[in-house]
């Protein structure tokens, strides 16, 4: 039944909770694949501080903690299935590593998320099922599957309901847990990725030293985002993983230049 708890064992023989099995093990492919969240978490160092905005169940956490042992992580979660496995995961793998039920935006309070049980993994504030569908389509189809196929695989899946969640800024998180300076911001938030960046106040940009994020370049947001980092200091690189070939996904891994 979608939103009850799994357990799942990953490739590396650690067993995870989630409610989405096939989505999870996607995420941890994706996770520790050639991309820049692997480029991100071999950049990490003893004592870093990580923020994990939009963990989910909590495997890119995993991953960056895998690369460097000796990690903070705080890790924001909404959606309560999800962080409920989340939580139970950290508290496993990642000793130390706090979580948070919360999303993260520009403004702190409280707002309608849409929640996906088929489809945890692309719930969210801005949440599109038609745009969802369309975009899970293009990558099965990148992926070879046929469309008959895609069409039962898809049917359902972005069928979602609303929940009213708690909202907090990164600015709010660094003073809630007293942190001097975020060496990786993680940003994997469906399409509120604006909203995450600009929740940091102007004072609080120096405290970061890089950012690595999921874009849904939608509306322009890839420019913007782009653009809002490196007048933080952050000069931003842009990739798209061959798999998500006219998605509109792309990732962005962006590092604080020596003096700023």
């Amino acid at each position: 039944m979608a939103g009850a708890r799994r357990e799942l064992r990953l490739p590396d023989g650690r067993a995870v909770w989630c409610t989405s099995p096939g989505e999870a093990s996607l995420m941890w492919r994706e996770a520790t694949g050639d991309g820049f969240y692997r480029h991100a978490a071999q950049r990490l160092r003893p004592g870093d501080t990580v923020f994990d905005i939009g963990a989910n169940v909590g495997l890119v956490s995993m991953m960056f903690a895998a690369a460097q042992p000796h990690l903070q992580v705080i890790a924001a979660e909404p959606v309560p299935d999800t962080f409920d496995c989340l939580e139970a995961n950290l508290q496993r793998w990642v000793p130390g590593a706090v979580a948070v039920r919360t999303a993260v935006a520009a403004v702190a309070g409280e707002r309608n998320l849409t929640y996906y049980p088929a489809a945890p993994g692309n719930s969210g504030l801005y949440a599109d099922g038609p745009a969802d569908d369309a975009l899970t389509r293009t990558y099965m189809r990148n992926s070879g599957m046929d469309d008959e196929f895609i069409d039962l695989l898809v049917e359902g899946l972005h069928d979602g309901h609303e929940l009213s969640v708690p909202v907090t800024t990164v600015s709010e998180l660094i003073r809630a847990y007293d942190v001097g300076t975020v060496a990786l911001l993680k940003v994997d938030v469906e399409r509120a990725e604006l909203d995450v960046v600009r929740g940091v106040d102007g004072a609080d940009w120096p405290r970061i030293e890089a950012v690595v994020a999921e874009v849904h370049d939608e509306d322009d947001r890839l420019a913007e985002f782009c653009a809002l980092l490196r007048e933080a200091g952050l000069p931003a690189r842009v990739r798209q993983d061959p798999g998500l070939r006219e998605t509109g996904l792309y990732e962005v891994f962006a590092q604080r230049e020596a003096g700023r």
